[in-house]
């Protein structure tokens, strides 16, 4: 007996209808794209179903898609203009990179994982054609300076290379900081001083999440004596 054919269609409908606008998502540039881009081609091909549940959902290597509500949070409060310099780091197999495109900045995508960046190169040519994919560590970012940086996983802190390649007058960068397991808040953080000559951010919550750790980001364990 053949199996039904899943309407995925649908089901980013239903996903930005139950999941995005009621957790106050209001800009109609990434509703439209939610509406828009397949987010099942950014999962493997056995998770392809389950891609617009209200989970994150596991990717190679110990990555993860984050949920749907938290990457468009994340998205939006970067405040994302037409002709911005857009870094997403750890942009993984792509979606939240092409979330960011729909916006109208200039976008690049740093991923250091082969298995993401097959998925990345394969998909988001046709979804985000404008976006540049570039391969390297992601704890060392990219050379800016940029207009909003993304950083696509929980950390538990904002590290201070990336955090240098912020353009300093009216950068932002957006990303999950943990506080302990199962906690974590969607954070936009901002240069307090343009003038300085290192960066100083300061961090804003602006909701609750629970987002897995970035592995190239987990503290070094120290010596115990």
């Amino acid at each position: 007996m053949d199996q039904p054919i899943f309407d995925y269609a649908a089901a980013r409908d239903h996903m930005v209808d139950g999941q995005v606008r009621p957790n106050k998502v209001v800009d109609p540039r990434i509703i439209r794209a939610m509406r828009t881009v397949p987010r099942e081609r950014f999962v493997p091909a056995h998770l392809a179903t389950l891609a617009y549940v209200d989970e994150d959902l596991p990717l190679p290597n110990g990555r993860a898609l984050m949920e749907p509500m938290v990457v468009a949070r994340l998205v939006q409060m970067a405040r994302v203009r037409a002709g911005d310099r857009v870094l997403v780091v750890g942009a993984g197999s792509g979606y939240g990179t092409a979330l960011m495109a729909a916006c109208g900045g200039t976008v690049t995508a740093l991923e250091e994982d082969p298995a993401l960046l097959a998925i990345a190169r394969n998909v988001l040519p046709a979804v985000a054609p404008g976006v540049t994919i570039t391969e390297g560590k992601l704890t060392e970012g990219a050379p800016g300076p940029w207009d909003a940086i993304m950083i696509e996983g929980a950390l538990s802190e904002i590290p201070g290379p990336i955090a240098m390649q912020l353009r300093p007058d009216g950068g932002r960068l957006v990303t999950v900081l943990a506080q302990g397991p199962g906690l974590g808040s969607g954070v936009l953080a901002e240069p307090i001083n343009p003038l300085a000559p290192h960066p100083i951010l300061r961090a804003q919550p602006h909701f609750d999440c629970a987002t897995p750790l970035l592995p190239q980001f987990r503290p070094r364990p120290g010596f115990r004596f």
